[in-house]
């Protein structure tokens, strides 16, 4: 065992790459829901992608330490502590047997990311162990359960894998207190030139309804195309319920939809939404597929090497 759990915030689960050809099951795939945090996370540490770590909402987590090994942090903004000293954020540290890490609580951002130089062990349930509460899958103890206080963290005690310890560049990291305007592709269902202007001409207020399985959001109502069918649903698919109010899909989606889909939000803006506090306020703008492709074509050679 390398990690106690001490004290845990609000939810604390376990991720990987996500539970990948079960859909046609209706079991979603899980993994991080900012996939650019959780990537630098691992690249930071030299671990494949997709390696499992930790998606901690908002902060509040404790650790001691039980092995010598090497930590990566990224994500939300918040303060971090090994024995009172504090750690820069997007950044890989050694930590040592009988150490403290604290983390407090973010003040910008929702979700931070912590790696294991190996990554952390569990038992994978259905090829993942990714964490889907609702599922009740995957997780430390199979179940969906999130972290709690006396939990045992397993990785590989790999105290010397590092000379010194690595930042990510400043470029890389993304200013969660002010998101950009969220590239949004074209969806399948026939929506009106007014109808799509409702949605990107006005600013939209994040729901404190919001959670893993989905982003609510609040505005002046849309109307939307009747539908008779339901359809496959991915990842930040955009759907309009009748009450006119838009909810963007995440990691913890249901796999079938029957509401109207108005577009699909690009894969490299879904965690920056993902990331957004509640009340907060999000712009979106139209994009073209074959940038999207492009953009995350580049993301995943980075990433492979």
């Amino acid at each position: 065992m390398s990690l106690e759990v001490i004290a845990c915030g609000p939810l604390c689960l376990l991720q990987d790459g996500g539970r990948q050809g079960w859909q046609r099951q209706g079991v979603s795939p899980g993994g991080p829901v900012d996939k650019h945090a959780a990537a630098w996370a691992n690249r930071l540490l030299g671990n494949t992608q997709g390696m499992p770590l930790l998606e901690i909402a908002l902060g509040g987590l404790e650790l001691e330490v039980l092995a010598d090994t090497w930590l990566a942090l990224t994500g939300a903004e918040l303060p971090a502590t090994l024995d009172g000293e504090p750690l820069p954020g997007w950044s890989r540290f050694r930590v040592g047997v009988g150490q403290r890490l604290k983390l407090g609580f973010a003040r910008a951002g929702q979700r931070a990311y912590l790696a294991a130089a190996g990554g952390f062990q569990a038992a994978p349930i259905l090829g993942s162990v990714s964490t889907q509460t609702r599922e009740k899958l995957g997780g430390l103890a199979g179940n969906g359960q999130p972290l709690a206080a006396g939990d045992l963290l397993e990785c590989a005690a790999l105290g010397e894998r590092f000379a010194r310890g690595a930042r990510v560049p400043w470029p890389y990291r993304p200013d969660y207190r002010e998101p950009p305007p969220l590239r949004v592709l074209p969806g399948p269902d026939a929506f009106s030139k007014e109808q799509r202007q409702g949605f990107f001409e006005q600013p939209w207020q994040v729901s404190p309804q919001s959670d893993r399985m989905g982003v609510r959001l609040r505005g002046e109502a849309l109307s939307a195309p009747r539908r008779q069918w339901s359809l496959g649903i991915v990842e930040g698919a955009i759907q309009v319920p009748p009450d006119g109010q838009p909810i963007i899909l995440l990691a913890d989606r249901q796999t079938m939809g029957g509401y109207p889909l108005l577009g699909v939000l690009h894969p490299l803006d879904i965690g920056r939404l993902a990331q957004c506090p509640a009340h907060s306020q999000v712009q979106f703008i139209p994009a073209s597929v074959e940038q999207a492709q492009a953009d995350l074509r580049a993301f995943l050679r980075f990433f492979a090497t």
